[in-house]
């Protein structure tokens, strides 16, 4: 059976070809751009590429064309495909009918950490020989490719609430059906999709109503958006990740190390009973890895893996390309790349930082770049999302809808605003000097600007 699949080169569509191609079917796909690392890794699968969204891709015509979300009405393809009436299908309802509906999905959803947490989940089963089918939508470290159709009933997915396609306007992680579901958080994002975070938290809610009732709901229990949306109604035994109370129900974390690098792992029971289950020691840092990691360990338990089994395997793990990864390091000036995009996930990633580095000067260079962020709905949060950076730098392009120079910074900041990448690159390398820290944060490729402010430096 032939699919062709429109939007090849995203990664959840790149995953499903790869997983597609292990299931024996013929795999050919397109994309507006077709470019490394994707398409050095779909080329290697023996998977056809073509560039641009041209009918003729079709003429040798597929048996069912897959539907990437980024495709509307109006695409060459799209509109080809809908006069000849090719059959056709989108991404997750494909895995779904495919691989999921036959597996013990474990989902991780929410607004932040859905990527790290799935990698982390992903590897401990790994280490616990359950050989599981994954597909994540990022590179995780420990795995040579983002997706795999895997050799247990196992199957972790990262869990996205956008929505599935121009036909279908449902969040994608409603064709998922998990047994186990982690929702790290819930915010507001995506403003192109929803108005509000009570359209977010109908999708959740809808994604709630599907968990069986002999699976498992784990979340942080500080996180009020997921305890507003259970109380809409939650067939499904739950578990979560406790602060501060010692001796509530749940999993609980103890930092030994200020930058959380370090820490200890109990659980108690629904008794009040309490044991420890190791302690986590890894490359890691910020408390929001920890909060990551006690929903992978609880996640992974409850498909039988030990916690302690759990714990040795986080000690062994590498985290999740452009999630705090050190770029490079010049004449002693650390450049750090980072996906956050939105000011709770910027805010978090600095304090991690900031308690690692100390009394250190931390840059922080910022390309508002989501759609949310373009549109300024959160700008108002983003100043203080910034205070434990020493200096700003923001790339204000033309799509950007809000002045960064509006922006409230404290007097103890300064803020540097360029409209080009390459300026922007120039005024970084003049202020950083040795012992620095640059952090990039930004979810697209910002230009080429971490290669280009680490040549700067040099």
């Amino acid at each position: 059976m032939h699919l062709h699949i429109l939007g090849i080169c995203g990664t959840f569509m790149g995953g499903i070809a790869a997983i597609a191609k292990q299931l024996g079917f013929r795999v050919s796909g397109c994309d507006a751009n077709v470019y490394p690392p994707m398409s050095t890794q779909l080329e290697q699968l023996g998977i056809e590429l073509k560039q641009g969204y041209l009918p003729e891709h079709l003429q040798d015509q597929p048996d069912l064309v897959i539907v990437g979300n980024a495709m509307s009405r109006g695409n060459p393809m799209v509109e080809y495909v809908l006069d000849r009436n090719i059959p056709y299908t989108s991404g997750p309802q494909w895995l779904l009918d495919n691989v999921l509906k036959d597996r013990w999905v474990l989902a991780v959803s929410g607004t932040h950490g859905k990527t790290t947490t799935s990698s982390m989940l992903t590897w401990i089963l790994e280490y616990a020989h359950m050989s599981p089918g994954y597909l994540i939508g990022g590179v995780p470290q420990n795995f040579s490719s983002s997706a795999r159709l895997g050799e247990s009933p196992f199957f972790v997915i990262e869990a996205d609430e956008y929505d599935t396609a121009f036909f279908d306007k449902r969040s994608k992680f409603v064709h998922y059906r998990p047994r186990t579901l982690v929702i790290n958080n819930m915010e507001f994002d995506h403003a192109d999709i929803f108005n509000n975070l009570a359209d977010i938290q109908r999708q959740f809610h809808h994604l709630i109503r599907m968990v069986p009732s002999n699976g498992l709901i784990l979340s942080p229990q500080s996180e009020q958006a997921v305890s507003e949306t259970l109380a809409m109604g939650c067939w499904t035994p739950t578990e979560f990740s406790i602060k501060d109370s010692k001796h509530q129900p749940g999993w609980h974390a103890e930092k030994l190390a200020a930058d959380g690098s370090e820490f200890i792992v109990r659980f108690y029971d629904s008794q009040g009973q309490g044991e420890v289950q190791g302690t986590v020691k890894w490359d890691l840092i910020g408390d929001f890895n920890i909060d990551n990691a006690l929903m992978a360990i609880a996640a992974a338990r409850h498909a039988g893996v030990p916690a302690k089994v759990a714990i040795e395997a986080l000690g062994q793990f590498i985290n999740t390309k452009r999630r705090l990864e050190l770029r490079g390091t010049v004449n002693d000036i650390r450049v750090y790349d980072d996906f956050a995009h939105h000011p709770t996930a910027i805010a978090k990633t600095l304090d991690g930082l900031r308690a690692h580095v100390g009394n250190g000067r931390i840059l922080a260079v910022l390309e508002p770049r989501s759609n949310t962020m373009k549109q300024g709905i959160h700008k108002d949060l983003l100043a203080s999302s910034l205070i434990k950076a020493d200096e700003i730098f923001i790339l204000q392009s033309e799509q950007v809808l809000w002045s960064a120079n509006e922006l409230a910074f404290s007097e103890q900041q300064s803020c540097r605003v360029a409209t080009e990448v390459d300026r922007l690159v120039e005024l970084v390398a003049k202020q950083a000097r040795p012992g620095d820290t640059v952090l990039i944060m930004s979810n697209g490729g910002f230009g080429g600007f971490h290669d280009k402010l680490l040549q700067a430096l040099a």
